[in-house]
């Protein structure tokens, strides 16, 4: 199992990750659908840039277990970006799922392996 710091930093990745990645997707989400221009898109264009970035400084060296890891990080992002500006509100199913998704989420990232 990989040290506390190390966990601590990963999860702190996957966070800033989430906000570039779902925050990029609004903006351009904006930018078009609710017609607020091409700065909008511009900027969820260097979001979804910074996104990438970010993914990569994670310490797993496995492309898919990562990828696999971050869709739980960014389903529960997910929620909670829509209650923070969206008005969205999760009923206890969405609760639940994301709650198996985090457990998923460090099954894959922080389990020994061999």
């Amino acid at each position: 199992m990989p040290e506390l710091g190390a966990i601590v930093r990963s999860l702190v990745l996957f966070g800033f990750a989430a906000l570039a990645e779902i925050g990029g997707a609004w903006l351009v989400w904006q930018g078009i659908r609710e017609h607020r221009g091409l700065l909008w898109v511009g900027g969820g264009i260097v979001a979804l840039g910074l996104y990438g970035l970010l993914v990569t400084l994670q310490a797993e060296a496995s492309f898919g277990r990562l990828l696999a890891a971050y869709g739980g990080i960014f389903i529960v992002g997910s929620l909670a970006w829509g209650m923070a500006l969206d008005g969205f509100r999760p009923d206890r199913f969405d609760v639940i799922g994301a709650m198996i998704c985090l457990v998923g989420v460090a099954v894959i990232m922080y389990s020994p392996r061999g």
